[in-house]
């Protein structure tokens, strides 16, 4: 994902956490960012990741963020 997708997702995503968890949640995804910059971002990130995440989401958008994370992390089942 290039820098501007990476943005979209991150806002995206801070748009469906609970109030208060945003700095949190902006934190789990720019280390995610980062990791995939250097190319060592892998499956044990994503599954570290979902768990993390699923927390912080509004109940009410959980399954809409969990069909477009299983669309993104089947991007790098195959590495």
């Amino acid at each position: 994902m290039d820098k501007q997708g990476q943005e979209k997702f991150l806002n995206w995503i801070l748009e469906r956490v609970q109030a208060g968890k945003e700095d949190e949640a902006r934190e789990i995804l720019t280390e995610n960012f980062r990791k995939q910059d250097e190319g060592t971002f892998s499956q044990e990130d994503i599954q570290a990741f979902v768990p993390k995440m699923i927390s912080l989401i509004q109940a009410e958008k959980l399954g809409e963020v969990q069909a477009v994370v299983k669309q993104f992390s089947g991007q790098f089942e195959s590495k």
